[in-house]
């Protein structure tokens, strides 16, 4: 089966940036389309982040201007630049990829981000 590795979280201060990454092991579908879930304690798990196979992009309002997702189809991994984080973006952020988002085939186990001062 499919997995999808995380790396790239971490310690950042207010204003500071982090990049994560998400390998998948093997091919994953061409079709699919690669994403990025957070959850905080107590919160739902929401999608703040996803591209297409065609390589168009899509954001939450929250995080919309401050975060880039982008692909490389060559190496199987989605990245996830965070720039001007902000204490709310505290979650634990993870990778998905599938058909629909709303519904990913597979997930990642999970990245820490935590932003504080």
């Amino acid at each position: 089966q499919v997995q999808l590795v995380e790396s790239g979280g971490g310690l950042v201060q207010p204003g500071g940036s982090l990049r994560l990454s998400c390998v998948a092991s093997g091919n994953i579908h061409r079709f699919y389309s690669m994403g990025w879930y957070r959850q905080a304690p107590g919160k739902q798990r929401d999608l703040v982040a996803q591209i297409a196979p065609g390589g168009s992009a899509s954001y939450a309002d929250s995080v919309r201007g401050r975060f880039t997702i982008s692909r490389d189809m060559t190496k199987n991994t989605a990245y996830l630049q965070m720039n001007s984080l902000k204490p709310e973006d505290t979650a634990v952020y993870y990778c998905a990829a599938g058909f629909r988002l709303s519904d990913p085939n597979y997930w990642g186990q999970g990245t820490q981000v935590t932003v504080s001062s």
